[in-house]
C-alpha cells in the first residue's frame, strides 16, 4: 500500500477511536436513564437520539453545518473567540462519526439494561446498596456484553461515514481523506486498483467488527 492509502487506513481508525470513546462515555449513561428512569418526554427523547439512524447523512450533514459552521450558531462564537473553526478538520469527521453511530450504541445499550433480571435489581435494594452501587455492581456487569456490542457496531459504523462527513470535513488528501472519502476519490477518478485494495480492505475490517459484535450480543438477543 502507498502512503495516501496507509494515511486513509491510519485517519479511519483515528477517527472511529476517538468517536467511540466519545460514544461510550455519553452514549452509556444516556442509556441508562432511558432504561431505568420514567420522566415526562422520555420517548421524544428517545426520538430525538435515534434521529441519525433514519434521517439521510446529507440532512444530519447540514445540521451539523447549521451548528458548527464559522457562521452556524455555535460554530460562530468559537470562531470569533479563537479564529479557529472546525469545519475541514479530522474533528469535525470525529463529530459526524459520533452523531451518526451514537443510536447503535444507545439502542444496544438500552435493550442490555432492560434486560437485566429486576429481581437481581431489588435484591440489592434489600441489602441497602444505592442506586449508584446497584448501578455499578449489578447492572453494569451483567449488561456488559450488549454496551460492548454496542461500541463494536458504533466503531464500525463509525469508520464507515461518509456523507456527513464528506460535507463538515471535506475530502482533502493527506488531511481528512478518511478510507471512504478515499474510495470514493479512486473510484471517481478511474484508479480502479486503489479502489479495490481499499474496498477489499474495508469490507474485510467492517466484516470483523460486525462478527465479533453478533458474537457478543447472542446471548442478549
Amino acid at each position: 500500500m502507498d502512503t495516501s492509502l496507509l494515511f486513509s487506513l491510519r485517519l479511519s481508525l483515528q477517527v472511529a477511536s476517538v468517536a467511540t470513546g466519545l460514544i461510550v462515555a455519553i452514549g452509556v449513561p444516556v442509556a441508562y436513564v432511558l432504561a431505568r428512569r420514567s420522566f415526562r418526554g422520555k420517548e421524544i427523547l428517545d426520538m430525538l437520539f435515534t434521529l441519525p439512524l433514519v434521517l439521510p447523512p446529507t440532512v444530519i450533514g447540514y445540521y451539523l453545518i447549521v451548528l458548527l459552521g464559522r457562521n452556524g450558531l455555535v460554530g460562530r462564537y468559537v470562531y470569533g473567540w479563537t479564529g479557529w473553526s472546525v469545519m475541514f478538520t479530522w474533528y469535525a469527521a470525529v463529530i459526524a462519526s459520533f452523531v451518526v453511530a451514537l443510536p447503535l450504541l444507545i439502542k444496544t445499550t438500552r435493550a442490555a439494561f432492560e434486560s437485566v433480571d429486576e429481581n437481581l435489581i431489588r435484591a440489592s435494594y434489600t441489602l441497602g446498596h444505592s442506586e449508584y452501587r446497584t448501578a455499578f455492581k449489578v447492572i453494569l456487569p451483567l449488561a456488559k456484553k450488549g454496551i460492548v456490542a454496542g461500541a463494536v457496531l458504533s466503531f464500525a459504523r463509525a469508520m464507515g461515514e461518509f456523507g456527513a462527513t464528506l460535507m463538515i470535513s471535506g475530502n482533502i488528501p493527506g488531511k481528512t481523506d478518511t478510507m471512504p472519502l478515499a474510495i470514493y476519490s479512486a473510484a471517481s477518478s478511474g484508479d480502479r486498483m486503489q479502489a479495490n485494495t481499499l474496498v477489499l480492505l474495508f469490507t474485510l475490517i467492517s466484516g470483523s467488527f460486525l462478527y465479533m459484535a453478533n458474537k457478543l450480543n447472542k446471548r442478549i438477543l
